[in-house]
């Protein structure tokens, strides 16, 4: 799939929907409609979402307070002032980046169309100027080899770079909240992250490595497999249960970039 950065708005499609009534909403969606307001605070201002992006979609509380959370920038060294939303959806968590202020760059990658679409026009919904961020329609783990590629091949100055690909690694943080296989992991007390579908835990770190990385996986995730992508060096990984009204309704595991990610740039 090619790498396209979004020049302008992708059309809205008859898959880009805003219901109004209760009766227009398919049965195996009304128990979200009824937490539309969680979802999107002002979702009555013609917020859009795919079917499926019902289910996907960060709660705007816990994607503003994964926003604020997100490791950076000023007090590092380089700063981190890219970050990379790796599954953006229709937005909820791009939106939240984009409005914290945080960031240099704000890409998201989404392969869908509508979906895109969707976050486009929701993304004006909360007033983010045009030009905050980089929309790019592309496949994630395309895109990351793409970028991990273009670093190896140490472009010239010279030579056209593709301004979604050229990061540099020691200032990147990239997000990934992948799909979790429908909602059938709320049947399993402890998640296994092995089966997860279609990227299982293993796939998602290798693609994001050797970046700094945030994954968003399930609240019941197995402790003892994210213990495992711990770093060598002696380096911590951080794991942080997001609470509303009391429940938890994610976790997020912060992996620190590999020693040599500092030495790369794209």
């Amino acid at each position: 799939m090619a790498i396209r950065p979004v020049d302008g708005w992708l059309p809205l499609t008859d898959e880009c929907l805003h219901y109004t009534e209760e009766s227009e909403v398919p049965p195996d969606l009304k128990k979200y409609w009824h937490q539309r307001y969680s979802l999107f605070s002002w979702y009555d201002y013609d917020i859009l979402l795919t079917h499926d992006a019902w289910f996907g979609v960060t709660p705007e509380a816990v994607a503003n307070r994964i926003a604020e959370d997100m490791p950076s920038h000023n007090l590092s060294n380089p700063p981190k002032d890219i970050i990379v939303d790796l599954f953006a959806g229709v937005g909820g968590n791009t939106i939240a980046f984009a409005l914290s202020g945080k960031w240099d760059r704000v890409i998201a990658i989404e392969r869908d169309p509508a979906t895109l679409a969707c976050a486009q026009h929701n993304a004006a919904i909360y007033e983010i100027p045009e030009g905050v961020i980089t929309w790019v329609l592309a496949d994630s783990f395309d895109y990351l080899a793409r970028v991990k590629r273009q670093q190896q091949q140490q472009v010239r100055k010279h030579e056209l770079v593709d301004p979604a690909l050229d990061l540099d690694f020691s200032r990147t943080v990239l997000f990934a909240s992948p799909p979790w296989g429908g909602v059938n992991y709320r049947d399993q007390e402890i998640f296994d992250l092995n089966t997860m579908e279609p990227y299982n835990l293993e796939t998602l770190h290798e693609a994001c490595r050797p970046m700094e990385h945030a994954l968003y996986l399930p609240r019941t995730s197995d402790m003892r497999q994210i213990a495992k992508l711990a770093p060598k060096g002696g380096k911590k990984i951080e794991v942080v249960q997001y609470c509303m009204e009391g429940a938890s309704k994610a976790m997020v595991v912060y992996l620190p970039a590999e020693e040599d990610a500092s030495n790369q740039k794209g």
